[in-house]
């Protein structure tokens, strides 16, 4: 049965999509379900999902980065490829096509291309004209016989054009352009230009272009584990000499497998220093790969295999045998790329400092390798003197019942989970106001006291308001105990 996709439309069921053979009766998009069972009553009708339309498309995006890292979506159906500088390495611009086609075809995937100056001259040719391999310059008599829709405008304005009888790009274009952004816009005399390779315009690739990439290509797929590794030696072997020219080392890494089935497979690694020794490398790929929750699949083998430098940052050679320190902050970082490579690289985490004077707010937790060393540094506690705050705060404070002197005095007893403390010793008030300067900190001036019970345990407290005729009564909270 001739099969179509259906969604709502104001209110009404409209094909959405149709295969050949509905296509070949004469339905069309646009067209309601009503009307289209009243022409083929034995239609088959389905509810399109474009949500997964979407998950496919990018699916094939992946696919595409076998020939060039700038892929970018054309919704709802499309992908435009940024093959500039990568057509040589398969052969020239058509057998590039041609191998695109041909490995999306063996996917059961119809699909048509064209190849031009201008991102929307090669779109215009794949989705309304012949698909051709343009020779940059002569885009404007290619698509002069194209439908205005190639220009990707609304259905409104093109039905506007149509209308005036202007219904090739060849007649829009001979038209001139202060009438039509005078009644169009100037987006629309843009477009033309773009279309007809007059103006020049730049893709926004579905993912951002890596730094460095070394790939290698195989005649025959390989599956064992063993080469596959081998291989990857090699090329992180490939990106260590350009890293180093470059004084710089790796911070994220991804190594992409692609199957020669079409399935793509990622694993990105991120390291708490630059790095660029290939040993250093492998060994954190190997231990990424023993933790990956799914086992690395050949299937029937890769055909591709990539290792990308997607972030670098200045490497700086330390002497570690003069400095203990240095050697110190390697073993650390070294612990950290190890620890993310089986858990993953957030579920290593460190606090860094916040330059704020509010407690609960002076540290924050990121993922320890994204961390580059820069965020800020710790107060330095004075080694004589007793700590001025717990290390662990209660988040929330914890609310105390107490007994102070009126109208600033420390308390004198407090009861803290259901058990009566006597102070013995106090020392503060600390007062902290809020961050008048913040539009939501809308928090109540705090008068913190370190204190001490009889039995020698200490706390951190604070009463949080003042005390007033007007205002009400201020309350009292448990912020830490120190160790």
């Amino acid at each position: 049965m001739p099969l179509v996709f259906v969604e709502k439309v104001k209110g009404a069921l409209r094909l959405s999509a149709l295969d050949r053979r509905a296509q070949a009766l004469g339905l069309a998009p646009g067209l309601t379900l009503a009307d289209a069972r009243a022409r083929i009553p034995g239609i088959h009708a389905l509810e399109m999902d474009r949500a997964a339309d979407a998950r496919f498309l990018a699916r094939l995006s992946d696919r595409c980065e076998r020939y060039t890292p700038l892929v970018a979506l054309d919704p709802p159906d499309g992908l435009i490829l940024d093959i500039t500088g990568c057509a040589h390495l398969f052969g020239g611009e058509a057998r590039l096509r041609d191998d695109l086609l041909d490995r999306l075809g063996r996917g059961g995937i119809a699909a048509r291309a064209g190849i031009a100056g201008t991102p929307e001259a090669a779109r215009g040719l794949a989705r309304f004209g012949a698909a051709a391999v343009l020779v940059p310059g002569r885009e404007a008599g290619a698509v002069a016989s194209l439908p205005v829709a190639a220009l990707g405008i609304d259905a409104e304005t093109t039905l506007v054009l149509r209308r005036a009888g202007l219904k090739t790009i060849g007649d829009l274009a001979g038209v001139p352009r202060a009438a039509l952004a005078a009644r169009f816009g100037a987006d629309l005399v843009a477009r033309l230009a773009r279309i007809r390779g007059e103006a020049d315009s730049r893709i926004s690739p579905r993912r951002p272009p890596p730094d460095l990439v070394a790939e290698r290509n195989f005649a025959e797929p390989i599956s064992q584990i063993e080469d596959v590794l081998g291989v990857l030696d090699g090329l992180a072997g490939q990106l260590a000499p350009l890293l180093e020219k470059r004084g710089e080392g790796g911070r994220r890494f991804e190594v992409i497998f692609f199957r020669g089935d079409g399935k793509v497979t990622r694993l990105e690694l991120q390291t708490a220093r630059p790095l660029r020794a290939p040993e250093t490398l492998m060994r954190l790929f190997n231990e990424r790969l023993e933790a990956a929750a799914e086992p690395l699949d050949p299937g029937d083998g890769f055909d591709l295999i990539r290792l990308a430098v997607l972030a670098s940052e200045p490497f700086i050679a330390a002497q570690a045998d003069l400095e203990r320190g240095v050697r110190e902050e390697e073993e650390v970082a070294a612990l950290i790329d190890r620890l993310g490579a089986r858990l993953g690289a957030a579920a290593v985490q460190c606090f860094v400092p916040v330059d704020t004077h509010i407690p609960e707010r002076a540290s924050r937790e990121v993922a320890a390798a994204a961390f580059s060393g820069n965020g800020g540094t710790w107060p330095r506690p004075c080694p004589e003197a007793a700590p001025p705050r717990p290390i662990h705060l209660f988040d929330p404070p914890q609310a105390i019942e107490a007994l102070a002197e009126v109208p600033d005095g420390p308390p004198l007893k407090f009861r803290w989970r259901r058990m009566l403390h006597e102070v013995a010793r106090a020392e503060g008030p600390e007062r902290i106001a809020p961050e008048w300067w913040h539009r939501n900190d809308d928090g109540a001036l705090r008068d913190y006291y370190r204190i001490e019970d009889a039995a020698g345990r200490r706390f951190w407290v604070f009463r949080e308001g003042l005390y007033g005729e007007a205002a009400p009564p201020p309350r009292w909270f448990l912020h830490g105990v120190f160790a």
